[in-house]
């Protein structure tokens, strides 16, 4: 069939996205990666989705079961002097703070879902359209061929993804350490399990993932201090070198960017995937809610949904670079001040709870 938008990228956010224009009637075709049609959705890595997600996956009838989507209701954040800052779901008056989502069973949900979207064809290459979306990620080989500079300020870091069992349970926590210019996170999943993201340093990565599962391990428990007792690997591991980047430009007559095509941050924060599923959110109300005579691809279109989302990609950029900055420096007097500023925050009523909001959508 004729179709009106075309998805180049079927991750998370282009399915999600494909799902929401389908709502609105639109025709639109899911052009599947090579991986993914051979049914490769095998992936390590899990996302710390915010309630604003939540609400918009289950808008679109793909939010994982209860074994795939954890809550969190509580975080905590160790500096690396003694610094400490708390956030408690009952304090904000919700449910949780986060839900920590499997990243395989979120696209199972969202494939699901789609065979319910008859709006909705799975293609194997691109298809005329009067709109193409482009939803690839980072390496986006249609954003290059659009000639779009993609400016990129590398980190000195790779992050190193994994999943552990653990000795004691985890509570519901999310946990994360600041050390030396690393960060350490473990994000609680189903009964005693929990996903790893280690920011390491470069020279440091390599020697990390070609340690045996049990020194491997054993570098987490001792990074992490022993919080979770003794560790077991789980999964494979994975890695990726981390950077700061954004699109010069995220639309033209008939194109547009969405997600990790888009724009990139550091993971410190969590806010990646949030970032991207808000894009898709945006794009797809700025079609619905299109002047009749306006195509899909008309250029002032889609310059609403850039507009709308760059100060807040921009904003999130800012803040997850200005902390990457902030505690990749060891020296002094900036180990004594970053951990001052977070034992400072967590004492400060209104600003942590603007805080907490922000990370909450």
């Amino acid at each position: 069939m004729p179709v009106d938008v075309c998805i180049r990228g079927a991750g998370i956010v282009g399915r999600t996205l494909a799902l929401l224009l389908a709502q609105a009637r639109l025709r639109v075709a899911l052009v599947r990666s090579p991986q993914q049609a051979a049914g490769a959705n095998s992936d390590v890595r899990a996302y710390a989705l915010n309630a604003a997600s939540k609400e918009l996956l289950e808008r679109v009838r793909a939010w994982p079961d209860d074994a795939h989507a954890t809550p969190v209701c509580r975080m905590e954040v160790h500096g690396d002097a003694g610094g400490e800052l708390f956030f408690r779901a009952e304090d904000q008056a919700v449910p949780a703070l986060a839900w920590i989502v499997d990243v395989g069973a979120l696209l199972a949900r969202l494939e699901d879902a789609l065979r319910y979207a008859p709006q909705v064809q799975w293609v194997d290459a691109p298809q005329p359209a009067a709109l193409t979306v482009v939803t690839e990620g980072r390496a986006s080989s249609t954003r290059d061929e659009l000639h779009v500079p993609f400016e990129v300020t590398p980190y000195p870091q790779h992050a190193i993804a994994a999943r552990l069992e653990c000795e004691k349970p985890h509570d519901g926590v999310a946990r994360q350490w600041f050390s030396q210019g690393e960060i350490l996170a473990l994000l609680p999943l189903g009964g005693r399990s929990v996903a790893l993201v280690w920011s390491v340093a470069d020279a440091r990565s390599g020697g990390l993932l070609s340690l045996d599962a049990a020194a491997f391990t054993q570098a987490v428990e001792a990074a992490c201090h022993g919080a979770l007792g003794k560790m077991t690997l789980a999964s494979e591991r994975a890695a990726w070198p981390l950077q700061l980047a954004r699109a010069q430009r995220w639309c033209g007559p008939g194109w547009v960017l969405a997600g990790d095509a888009a724009h990139t941050v550091h993971p410190l924060a969590g806010q990646g995937l949030n970032l991207g599923l808000g894009d898709a959110r945006e794009l797809a109300q700025v079609l619905q809610e299109r002047e009749y005579w306006r195509s899909v691809g008309d250029l002032r279109l889609l310059r609403r949904y850039e507009r709308s989302r760059k100060a807040d990609v921009l904003a999130m950029g800012a803040v997850t670079d200005g902390l990457q900055q902030l505690f990749a420096r060891g020296s002094e007097p900036w180990s004594s001040l970053r951990n001052w500023g977070m034992t400072g925050v967590d004492r400060t009523g209104p600003v942590k709870d603007w805080l907490a909001r922000r990370a909450m959508g």
